[in-house]
């Protein structure tokens, strides 16, 4: 039979079992000691040991070691994940394990819109404060128009480099689709000329028929006259914000599709998927001629005596809305 000092022994060990036990516990799901809901960053390749020691020193947690053995205890297993998240106020230990463990990471995004030139992207870029680093003005046409993912403190060349390896491997799956007997000869030459249609129309519909439209037209050599390509060099792709002049029309250089048969020598533009596709899969039409026809679109002409005849149609629609 326990005597009663045995008794006491084994009752006081028991309830300091508890008491650690209790703490143990509380140190994982009690009320963390974070002030206000913060970031942070786990960074590539790092450790839970390291983790957990930048946790610390931020005050998310209260002991770098006792969440690691915590971790380790109650963690089941769980992998951290490289990312930024987002912590709450007063997180418990594992309410933290159980975030950056998860695919909560927060997600910022630049987007780059389609037919937007590279002076703006550039702008872009440099104007997200999150970024670091500088970059040059990328070259026109090797950024694929979309929504990129990116994490703070992310270089702006590395997002750059994403941005370009898009446009190589849409350009690459898509030249590998295109149609027969195209007047496009290489995948430089695609780019151009999508560069073109992707700054020519606002419609959707409309891609493939302008693109047959220019098509015909380099194929006859027959000047493109594209008014995007005048003003390409004097804004460098930007809003040009009045009427382009006469002398504009006629200056010569390696944009001005008014003063030179083909295509420019360079893009004008970052042209997205569709219009891609549309210069490898062009309608099949005998359209030489387009003009605005009020609603945003074109009205397409094989011959030079039904384009004036849509010409006055469209000045007319001018007059009636009071524009000139």
């Amino acid at each position: 039979m326990m005597s009663r000092r045995n008794w006491f022994l084994v009752a006081a060990l028991g309830l300091a079992a508890v008491i650690v036990l209790w703490s143990f516990l509380g140190g994982w799901y009690g009320s963390g000691p974070l002030k206000k809901d913060t970031h942070f960053i786990v960074p590539n390749g790092a450790s839970l040991a390291v983790v957990a020691d930048r946790l610390e020193k931020q005050g998310v947690i209260g002991s770098a070691n006792g969440f690691t053995l915590r971790a380790r205890v109650f963690g089941g297993g769980s992998a951290i994940k490289a990312g930024e998240f987002a912590i709450p106020a007063h997180a418990s230990a594992s309410r933290v394990m159980a975030i950056i463990s998860s695919d909560e990471v927060i997600r910022r995004f630049v987007t780059v819109p389609e037919g937007m030139p590279s002076i703006m992207v550039h702008e872009r870029l440099m104007a997200q404060q999150q970024l670091t680093g500088d970059i040059a003005v990328p070259d026109e046409g090797s950024v694929l128009p979309d929504s990129y993912a990116f994490g703070d403190g992310e270089s702006r060349e590395a997002v750059l480099r994403r941005m370009q390896a898009a446009m190589s491997r849409t350009l690459a799956e898509l030249w590998d689709k295109r149609a027969d007997g195209l007047v496009v000869k290489t995948p430089e030459q695609a780019i151009i000329l999508a560069s073109i249609v992707e700054k020519e129309t606002g419609k959707p519909s409309e891609r493939r028929m302008v693109a047959g439209l220019y098509s015909n037209r380099l194929r006859i050599g027959m000047p493109l006259q594209a008014d995007p390509t005048i003003i390409y060099p004097i804004t460098k792709g930007k809003a040009l914000g009045r009427r382009i002049l006469e002398s504009e029309i006629r200056a010569v250089n390696d944009y001005n599709t008014y003063s030179m048969a083909g295509l420019p020598k360079y893009p004008i533009t970052n042209p997205g998927r569709a219009s891609i596709e549309a210069v490898l899969h062009p309608a099949e039409t005998g359209a030489l001629y387009m003009v605005a026809d009020g609603t945003g679109g074109h009205a397409f002409a094989s011959t030079l005596a039904e384009h004036n005849q849509n010409v006055k149609k469209w000045f007319a629609i001018r007059r009636a809305r009071g524009e000139i």
